[in-house]
């Protein structure tokens, strides 16, 4: 090997370090994305069984209890026929009070 060999392998290392390091993260373009099957196989399954999964929720009536709301048959009862409104500025707490007692 003479020193020009050694010069080539130089030059050749230092234009493949240059081609490496030219602006590319390294991350997949969204067009190769798109187009992978992998994306469209987990897209398929996860999409439809979230809109299956709130929609069963919904119907069980679930939702009302975890989130602690009253159900459509429970927001008037027999003893309270009225919109639970508080109007005091000065004494909220007490009517709320007054409206979870009736609960």
């Amino acid at each position: 090997m003479n020193l020009n060999d050694n010069e080539q392998e130089l030059t050749i290392v230092n234009e493949n370090v240059e081609l490496s390091m030219s602006g590319r993260t390294g991350e997949r373009s969204f067009a190769d994305i798109i187009t992978s099957i992998r994306y469209w196989v987990i897209r398929s399954i996860t999409i439809p069984s979230l809109f299956i999964v709130g929609w069963l929720f919904v119907s069980t009536s679930l939702a009302y209890d975890v989130f602690g709301i009253p159900r459509p048959n429970e927001y008037f009862t027999e003893s309270r026929q009225g919109i639970p409104l508080i109007t005091g500025h000065f004494d909220p707490l007490e009517q709320l009070d007054e409206f979870s007692r009736s609960f």
